[in-house]
């Protein structure tokens, strides 16, 4: 039996006719059951910053699943950076775009280190390139350097760095903020022919960066083009030791706002119910 194979042609104007969409999504989903995947059945799972909706808990239904965030119908309606359960709590904590919301990424990184058993993981991701959002809540971008670092200075052995999206992303994105933000009228570009020329080019290339927007981010989602640091997000693997001689930086805290290290107590604190 012979298979139909699609001409190249008619695959890109299916390309250029479909909706636009979020390939940081589509992986980010994908980095998620990866995550859901890495341990057993009835494991304790936390996704601390879970968001309102807790629109991942569905990919943890053979699991035991708790979420922590500031509001929302969660299990823990608490500051992150000071969870109220027992140490060595979770077999698995995940945190998706929370890093960038967090006056003090430092003291959350401890405080899931705290809560999650010897030898088990956090999987987080958080962005490195994207548009300011949850106004005034949104204080940092990081880098593959800055993250390893604030891991490791909170004891954690760092298993992967990976780039949650390829370049195709990045720029799939950055043409769909163009599409709906080049500015169209002259004044926007000063004054004279370079104004109206500005406005003409605006005008004419909104449409057409929309087009391309489409056609990279499912280019995206089929193959990840990585290796540049240019992703709109980073994802990090991370495992908390069980030889204490290995957490040489899990009693010593570096303070990124001061320069200096300060040495890092457990709070011993009650479950909850």
């Amino acid at each position: 039996m012979t298979s139909l194979s699609v001409h190249p042609t008619t695959a890109l104007v299916k390309t250029l006719f479909r909706p636009y969409i979020n390939s940081s999504r589509v992986h980010l989903e994908r980095f998620v059951q990866r995550a859901a995947s890495s341990v057993p059945r009835g494991s304790l799972i936390l996704d601390a910053g879970a968001g309102e909706s807790t629109p991942y808990r569905h990919l943890f239904r053979q699991h035991r699943y708790e979420s922590a965030d500031i509001s929302g119908n969660v299990t823990y309606k608490c500051d992150i950076s000071s969870l109220p359960v027992e140490n060595d709590r979770f077999d698995l904590v995940v945190s998706t775009q929370l890093l960038e919301h967090v006056p003090n990424p430092q003291a959350v990184i401890c405080e899931l280190f705290r809560i999650l058993k010897p030898s088990r993981q956090l999987w987080l991701t958080t962005p490195l390139f994207y548009e300011e959002h949850l106004q005034p809540y949104d204080f940092f971008r990081y880098t593959r350097f800055g993250l390893r670092r604030i891991f490791e200075s909170a004891g954690f052995c760092v298993e992967e760095i990976t780039e949650l999206e390829g370049y195709c992303g990045t720029l799939a994105y950055q043409l769909e903020v163009a599409s709906r933000s080049l500015p169209r009228r002259p004044a926007s570009y000063g004054r004279g022919l370079p104004a109206f020329l500005g406005a003409a080019l605006g005008t004419t290339l909104r449409p057409a960066c929309a087009i391309l927007a489409r056609v990279y981010s499912h280019l995206d989602v089929q193959n990840k083009v990585i290796g540049a640091g240019q992703c709109k997000n980073y994802c990090v693997i991370a495992m908390k030791p069980v030889d204490r001689s290995l957490r040489g930086c899990a009693t010593e805290v570096f303070n990124l706002s001061s320069g200096e290290s300060n040495v890092a107590h457990t709070r011993p604190v009650s479950n909850v119910e």
